[in-house]
């Protein structure tokens, strides 16, 4: 019995080819011309005042830090469950991370928490947005705006997710996504920070160019370039936007084929929930989300590894996800968290992601029947 894997990476067939013209252009280093068709594409599909590729949404997010001048002391209001690139971008920076509960239905910070957490150091709110699921954005950019506070959005999971009609990433001051191999649209590894507050566009550029004018250079806006700020190597190479490029082209299409996966998923379980053996994801309304991941939550972690065992007897592999920063090591020494836990604590506790990946359409029907014998 062949192994259902949880996660295997799509190519819509142009990428080897796009990548061959990049060489042939003769052009592999940074901001090349498949670069600056991926900053189009995103510009356009978001709405954004500039985008810019990196070499992972890590980068984004530490460019984001930059931006925000965040210092040593100051404060990022954020939730626990997440990965840890969005606590570190700004760990590095000196700042100390204050996480607030998440909500029970999306999993997303709760936006009623988050005014309570703030004090005269907070700087950043930073949300992050569950499985391409978007956050409550009026209620956080509400109360940045009565704070003097920036807003960046982590949506690495929600490229092609709107909240009332607005691109995630698109909404806050700063967004960052991310093109690992993992996501919807992929780069094996990549990502993108998009500035929606044109105040820190220029600056952006300086900062992903080592800290140089060198994008002003090449427009012709100054006669050379030169260290003008800091900043680090946060660009893609020409190889990456390349196969970026062949993704983005085919992004509508990637969206229907995992949405009509996510679909299948969420009828198919509908009994056992109706039974009251697992809780599917919900979606608020005024947010479409775009298939990132499927998961159930179970009743209690040890229940959760008994079907993560007999699934995968089964040949079906799937996963659960975050350790809670708030109870990781690190996460005890360098942050702090405000109000109780319970919720991230309990839910992540009882998440399992199931498999969700275009080709899967085959095999859904195997994984549906082993998780209804599992429970």
């Amino acid at each position: 019995m062949q192994t259902i894997p949880f996660n295997k990476p799509f190519m819509t067939g142009r990428e080897l080819w796009y990548i061959a013209q990049a060489h042939t252009n003769g052009h592999l280093s940074g901001d090349g011309s498949f670069t600056k068709r991926c900053h189009g594409w995103l510009e356009q599909h978001t709405g954004t005042a500039r985008a810019l590729l990196t070499h992972s949404c890590t980068a984004a997010l530490e460019m984001a830090a930059l931006l925000a001048e965040v210092e040593a002391g100051d404060e990022i209001i954020m939730p626990s469950y997440t990965f840890v690139s969005t606590a570190n971008a700004f760990v590095m920076r000196g700042a100390v991370p204050v996480f607030v509960d998440i909500r029970a239905d999306t999993l997303n910070i709760d936006e009623t928490k988050i005014e309570a957490a703030i004090t005269p150091r907070t700087k950043v709110i930073l949300p992050v947005h569950y499985a391409g699921v978007a956050c409550e954005m009026d209620t956080i950019m509400a109360i940045a705006r009565r704070h003097n506070l920036i807003v960046i959005e982590d949506a690495a999971q929600g490229i092609m997710s709107t909240y009332k009609g607005r691109a995630l990433g698109s909404i806050g001051h700063m967004g960052a996504y991310s093109f690992h191999e993992t996501k919807n649209i992929i780069a094996g590894e990549g990502g993108a920070l998009l500035v929606n507050d044109a105040r820190f566009a220029e600056r952006a550029e300086i900062i992903r160019e080592k800290g140089t004018n060198r994008s002003q250079f090449f427009r012709g806006q100054v006669d050379k370039y030169t260290w003008v700020d800091i900043g680090s190597s946060y660009l893609p190479g020409e190889v990456i936007a390349a196969f970026l490029w062949a993704q983005m082209e085919e992004a509508d299409s990637i969206t229907a084929r995992r949405l009509a996966l996510w679909d299948t998923y969420h009828a198919a379980l509908a009994p056992l929930e109706a039974a009251g053996k697992l809780r599917r994801p919900i979606v608020p309304q005024g947010c479409v989300h775009n298939a990132h991941m499927y998961y159930i939550l179970l009743d209690s972690p040890e229940q959760r590894g008994g079907v993560i065992a007999d699934l995968k007897r089964q040949g079906v592999n799937s996963v659960f996800h975050y350790v809670p920063l708030h109870s990781a090591p690190a996460g005890r020494v360098r942050s702090r968290f405000h109000g109780d836990m319970t919720q991230t604590d309990q839910l992540s506790d009882r998440l399992l992601r199931l498999p969700l990946w275009i080709g899967l359409e085959a095999e859904q029907e195997r994984v549906v029947r082993a998780l209804h014998e599992a429970l």
